[in-house]
């Protein structure tokens, strides 16, 4: 019998095998694809030679993670790579703020604003590990507050309560640097306008500003590659195409898999997939309560997604210098622009002028493209629901048009491309569930403890033996490995 099985191969899922297998389980990750990596892969979609990354593909966390620094990923081959400017956020008039790490360097980037974001970057880089201690630690760990101190709890409790907008407004005078924040947080669900919407865009940007939007060179694949390098040093393996049908229960307790290939036996089972997926598909509903059922039922997802990839001729020709040197690049013309844009994505609508995440990685990473061409990854947010066969071309040609405006000759330089609708990103990584790449929606009403749903957010299920370590679970989205790391912290304690 083996001490765990992991369920799913994602970040996640190998980050808890990792500290598992360490701890000195017996560990085996079983994975439904038969691409091992769930949002960490990399392949060439559009022409040989040209490497995408199929789900995540900026890392923030990379050197402030504590999973990953546990796991010296770069003595396992992996090499980061990093812009001069790491953020870039350009309009149709000509306005652009941009973040950089070299705050000395912020009056020419930042929109004129560059003193007032000085002021909280550096406030930011004073307090970055012990407010990240705060932030991916099971909620709520008081020793993380208590070392915060009071002063700095209330000056980020300031940021938390307040609107992405509200906040910004009261610090910066231009309308490109009033829009930076909003627009980092619209990486989710979270609008310009919505309460206690502040924090997501505000840590999104004192990363970039502090550690950077850096790319794993060769690929996002590569952060899998390391991941599983560890793995294997410990006697940890994992088995691809071996999909789970079922978590087997005796008593209240699970106590193994079913798979097409057969049952197999383990002490604890952890699950770095969807919560809807564990909750409503792979558990009998006689194992469950009843509450717990119909939580996961009325359970809200966050938007689509609708990502595009090109094989490009030659660099994106911006009109803004700053965007020719920026990792990513988020266009959006002002808040109302944006705050218009969530309006009609929640109306159901196809939006007209799309709100983008534009990133560079070949710009960071030449090895990406071959020599003289470059790859573009972009995603903008949609509707779940959409009659997307007959949309995806629509809403691809207004991506182009939109990039066209802000880099006249782009269109000309697309040597191919790949287009993803929601359905097609839930088809390669089911965890993407309407194409939600941030498992379900980061609205306060699934935070701290309420993610997935009280009182079960810190990892236990209602199952003895049954751990969730997914994004489904605090701290949520982003390539951090926290929610495997805390939920293999979870059973160590329970199970030493």
């Amino acid at each position: 019998m083996l001490d765990a099985i992991v369920i799913g191969s994602g970040p996640n899922g190998l980050v808890a095998a990792n500290r598992l297998a360490r701890a000195g389980m017996t560990v085996r990750v079983l994975e439904q694809n038969k691409a091992i990596g769930g949002a960490l892969r990399s392949r060439e979609l559009t022409l040989p030679g040209f490497v995408h990354d199929l789900g995540a593909a900026f890392f923030p966390f990379a050197s402030a993670s504590p999973a990953l620094q546990s796991l010296e990923l770069g003595q396992a081959g992996l090499a980061w790579c990093k812009a001069e400017v790491e953020s870039a956020h350009p309009a149709l008039d000509g306005s652009c703020a941009s973040l950089v790490r070299n705050l000395d360097d912020l009056d020419g980037y930042f929109a004129g604003d560059g003193d007032a974001w000085r002021k909280v970057a550096v406030w930011t880089r004073c307090v970055r590990d012990k407010l990240l201690a705060l932030l991916l630690a099971t909620p709520v760990s008081l020793t993380a507050a208590w070392k915060l101190g009071a002063m700095n709890l209330l000056r980020f409790a300031e940021i938390g309560l307040s609107s992405g907008r509200g906040w910004s407004e009261r610090r910066f005078q231009s309308e490109a640097a009033r829009r930076v924040l909003p627009g980092l947080a619209l990486h989710t669900d979270i609008g310009p306008d919505d309460e206690f919407g502040a924090a997501v865009g505000f840590m999104l940007a004192a990363l970039a500003t502090v550690d950077g939007f850096a790319v794993p060179r060769g690929g996002a694949g590569a952060i899998t590659a390391a991941l599983l390098q560890r793995l294997a040093e410990q006697g940890g393996d994992v088995m691809a195409g071996c999909g789970v049908t079922q978590i087997i229960v005796k008593r209240g307790r699970a106590i193994g898999v079913r798979t097409p290939e057969g049952d197999l036996e383990a002490r604890v089972i952890v699950a770095d997939v969807a919560a809807p997926t564990l909750y409503l598909k792979l558990l009998p509903e006689a194992a469950l309560p009843s509450q717990v059922i119909a939580s996961m039922r009325r359970f809200h997802h966050g938007f689509g997604t609708f990502k595009m990839d090109w094989a490009l001729d030659g660099p994106v020709p911006w009109r803004n210098e700053a965007c020719r040197r920026a990792a990513v690049v988020h266009p959006g013309e002002s808040n109302q622009d944006l705050a218009r844009f969530v309006k009609q994505v929640r109306a159901g609508e196809l939006p007209d002028l799309p709100y983008l995440v534009v990133g560079q990685q070949s710009l960071l990473d030449p090895s990406r493209a071959p020599a003289g061409k470059h790859t573009l990854w972009c995603y903008s947010r949609v509707p779940s629901t959409r009659p997307w066969r007959a949309d995806a071309p629509l809403f691809a040609a207004r991506i182009e048009d939109r990039i066209e405006g802000l880099a006249p000759g782009f269109k000309k330089l697309i040597l191919a491309r790949h287009v993803a609708a929601p359905p097609d990103l839930e088809a390669t990584n089911p965890n993407l569930i309407g194409g939600d790449l941030g498992g379900g929606s980061a609205q306060l009403d699934q935070q701290l403890f309420f993610r997935p749903m009280f009182p079960y957010f810190r990892y236990r299920t209602p199952v003895n033996g049954l751990y969730l370590c997914s994004s489904y679970t605090h701290p949520g989205a982003g390539v951090h490995g926290m929610c495997g790391f805390n939920a293999a912290a979870a059973v160590l304690s329970d199970h030493g």
